[in-house]
């Protein structure tokens, strides 16, 4: 199943990505069963909606890159590193870490179990990429390109709680299952770039959407 999405997806993966994959997710639903990390419990249902759910947005982070690196080396550098604001138990950051090893993730939660199981699962999955932050993002610091959330019910929540962290040229990443009204977007649009994406997961019929915001650059 996890073979065939990353088939449909385009998604290039060597066998020890599949085999860390996958060992993340036994590894969270076992911690589940004492931590409570997720209200998915069913592995099949866990596999669609968390793990290749988050594969969805691969695509696009490998198109932003394409740009990135077109524009130079200082552009480059600043996309590299990614902060995923209220990570959960590592979804995407721990997968975009397992499928782009190039790519310095932090994954940030006030909970600290949740961070305590990312730190737990790098170590064993050995992802050197993936630096865990228990703290809220108000107490936090730090400059990231490309700052991610899955977590956030209201765009504008991200916005505001993300736009400190982010560097002049960066990149707000937003997953979402509807795609935002047309009356949220205006009230974005003088401030920000947008663009609305919608996502095609393998086996899962609900609809998903990433949103990219980038600042407006004002002459």
């Amino acid at each position: 199943m996890l073979c065939e999405a990353v088939t449909q997806l385009k998604i290039e993966l060597n066998a020890t990505q599949h085999w860390q994959l996958l060992r993340y997710l036994d590894t969270l639903l076992f911690w589940n069963k004492t931590y409570n990390l997720t209200a998915i419990t069913q592995p099949t249902e866990a596999l669609v909606k968390h793990l290749i759910d988050c594969l969805a947005i691969l695509p696009t982070l490998a198109k932003l890159d394409a740009i990135n690196n077109n524009d130079g080396q200082q552009h480059k550098l600043a996309t590299t590193d990614m902060l995923d604001i209220g990570a959960g138990a590592g979804l995407p950051s721990v997968v975009v870490a397992i499928c782009q090893p190039n790519r310095v993730c932090t994954p940030l939660d006030s909970n600290q179990k949740k961070i305590r199981f990312i730190r737990q699962v790098s170590v064993e999955l050995g992802l050197a990429n993936v630096k865990p932050v228990a703290s809220r993002i108000e107490q936090f610091s730090g400059q990231f390109g490309l700052i991610t959330s899955r977590a956030f019910a209201s765009l504008q929540d991200f916005i505001e709680l993300a736009t400190p962290y982010l560097v002049d040229d960066g990149q707000l990443l937003a997953m979402k299952g509807k795609a935002p009204t047309e009356e949220e977007l205006k009230l974005l649009a003088e401030t920000w770039q947008i663009e609305v994406l919608p996502i095609t997961v393998p086996y899962l019929s609900d609809s998903r959407h990433l949103v990219r915001l980038a600042r407006q650059v004002h002459c």
